[in-house]
């Protein structure tokens, strides 16, 4: 199993800001929106946590699930928290802090920067970053992917303008289409979707990183545009 650190690239949503991180080292800071095309995405997945989650001193998941219905076989018996997701008691509103459910969704995306095609990152969205109402003609990402697809629009043919919503307290995304891709850049983001970073960047993998890595629990899961 790969391990989470061995991604190579990553773009980090903490503190409100796109952090580009290199072999575990954050390389660029990118302010404002940011431009990607989105090579693939993996299914939706969950992670649960029985103590307090903290990004400085990561920790691997006590339960997990890469498909959101049932945990996933490397989870101990011992730590799994029900049979079926659907049954968890982690799944229901108010077993986490607040309203929030204990058990959170997560999104893994493989993509690659509007201006440099070469390199494949990946970006873990969360579930503000996933579920919601748009705004502003900003999409929370299974509306994003929706909208393109009942306009028959493969999101790897387009530019996704990625944006903080500055109203919310915690880094949350929405996602526009912006232009559609030149042809020839339709044909190097095919390739690089082909590619094995791109497949390793929305593998599911769950490890036990050292302290301070960035890859702080589950890798996520990945979205086909072309699926309904």
């Amino acid at each position: 199993m790969q391990n989470v650190g061995e991604v190579r690239r990553r773009i980090s949503i903490n503190g409100g800001k796109f952090r580009e991180y290199v072999n575990g080292q954050q390389d660029t800071v990118h302010e404002g929106a940011l431009n990607v095309v989105i090579l693939n995405a993996a299914k939706i997945s969950r992670s649960y946590y029985a103590g307090e989650y903290d990004a400085s001193s990561p920790t691997r998941p006590t339960c997990w699930s890469a498909d959101t219905s049932a945990p996933a076989p490397e989870v101990k018996q011992e730590d799994r928290q029900a049979h079926r997701c659907m049954d968890c008691p982690q799944n229901i509103k108010g077993s986490g802090s607040g309203t929030s459910r204990a058990c959170r969704f997560a999104q893994r995306l493989a993509v690659v920067l509007e201006n440099d095609f070469t390199k494949v990152y990946q970006l873990q969205l969360p579930a503000t970053s996933l579920f919601g109402k748009a705004k502003d003609g900003k999409m929370p990402m299974q509306a994003y992917a929706q909208y393109l697809s009942s306009h028959n629009t493969p999101a790897i043919s387009v530019i996704t303008e990625c944006v903080f919503d500055r109203g919310s307290v915690i880094p949350k995304l929405f996602f526009k289409a912006v232009r559609p891709l030149a042809e020839d850049e339709v044909s190097l983001a095919v390739s690089k979707a082909e590619s094995q970073e791109a497949k390793e960047a929305i593998t599911m993998s769950i490890s036990t990183p050292s302290r301070g890595s960035i890859f702080a629990e589950v890798d996520g899961f990945v979205y086909d545009a072309n699926a309904n």
